[in-house]
């Protein structure tokens, strides 16, 4: 059976090369005779694969040694709660940018644990493009700002991040994280769930500045408190061992083809090829602020919630998955992250074309 285009938005496609590796070691994980799923996370054998991992996410993102990278679980729905537990105790406040559910639901989760303001949104124009931040609407002894750096749903990403002065500037970068260079120092602290551009759906990245660390509330629990997690290596329990091998083979991927500078290039030119179709369509469009529109995730409709239906059912027979939109929007959703190749995006624009042409 030939593999699908897999445009889904996480857990999303892995590389072809990371999954033949995965696969080769499956029953025995260089001569140990066991399989990473089997390994005790305290074993000799174990132990070199997540320090690799942490290793390779320095490098590849290159974070500077005064931030500790952690490897969490509970999805980045947790952090919703983690980071206000463990940051919002300072002032007690917090401003939070809306630009899409997941900002939403983190400004949300937010407000049972301190003063929280909204400072900025985009949902009157349905969270099509990015918020404009009136610096003067920041609360100045703020203990963070959060944003959500790419909007998965919307199709919308930050171009340039907001200037918070001294405040800590705290983003979700889910479905943007290792897509192209980004500037750690610019931030406090980074979360991601990994199941968009890193490894399987379990294991949640947290890269947070030294400074930040230690500070948790006394109510906050045992598992959501960094230091405790930083102090223990990322092991005070049985971590997700599998997603973060698959973790370290995928950053081995990203440095074999040249880092993220190429990654960033490889992106633009994908993403370039779906929207220029898009902007000359005479059925299908795309609703975002072309300033505003995101690398990984392309949103598209047509006039027709039965021609919209009709284009998921027969892209699907043809081999191409995973695109139809998030429930809350509808339309279509093309999910392009560093695994998707080049042809697959070509390849669906052809088949757009011929849709267009038959309809």
């Amino acid at each position: 059976m030939s593999r699908v285009y897999n445009f889904s938005a996480g857990p999303s496609m892995l590389p072809e090369e990371v999954l033949r590796t995965a696969a080769a070691e499956m029953l025995d994980y260089k001569g140990t005779g066991q399989s990473v799923m089997e390994m005790s996370h305290r074993s000799k054998a174990y132990e070199p694969i997540i320090m690799e991992a942490q290793a390779l996410m320095r490098r590849v993102m290159n974070i500077p040694d005064n931030y500790k990278v952690l490897f969490l679980q509970g999805g980045a729905s947790t952090q919703f709660a983690a980071v206000p537990l463990n940051l919002m105790n300072g002032s007690g406040k917090a401003d939070y940018i809306l630009s899409g559910q997941f900002s939403t639901k983190a400004y949300k989760e937010a407000q049972k644990y301190g003063e929280v303001k909204a400072v900025a949104s985009s949902k009157e124009q349905n969270f099509s493009c990015i918020p404009d931040v009136d610096p003067a609407a920041l609360t100045p002894d703020a203990d963070y700002v959060h944003i959500c750096m790419n909007n998965t749903i919307y199709g919308t990403t930050f171009k340039t991040l907001p200037e918070t002065g001294s405040v800590p500037l705290v983003a979700d970068i889910s479905s943007c994280i290792l897509s192209e260079p980004i500037d750690v120092t610019r931030f406090g602290l980074l979360y991601a769930g990994a199941q968009k551009n890193v490894a399987p759906a379990g294991l949640t990245i947290v890269i947070v500045r030294e400074d930040l660390i230690g500070h948790a509330r006394e109510s906050t629990p045992t598992m959501l408190d960094y230091k405790i997690m930083a102090d223990n290596d990322s092991m005070y329990n049985t971590p997700p061992c599998w997603p973060i091998y698959i973790c370290k083979l995928v950053l081995e991927w990203i440095e074999v083809l040249g880092g993220l500078t190429v990654m960033k290039e490889r992106n633009i030119k994908k993403a370039k090829v779906l929207y220029d179709f898009l902007d000359s369509s005479k059925m299908f469009h795309n609703p975002v602020l072309p300033r505003d529109r995101s690398m990984m995730n392309v949103t598209f409709v047509t006039d027709s919630d039965e021609l919209n239906a009709k284009f998921v059912k027969e892209a699907a027979e043809a081999g191409f998955v995973n695109l139809k939109g998030h429930r809350s929007v509808g339309g279509m959703r093309a999910s392009i992250y560093n695994a998707m190749p080049l042809e697959g995006v070509e390849k669906l624009v052809e088949f757009m074309k011929k849709f267009e042409a038959d309809n």
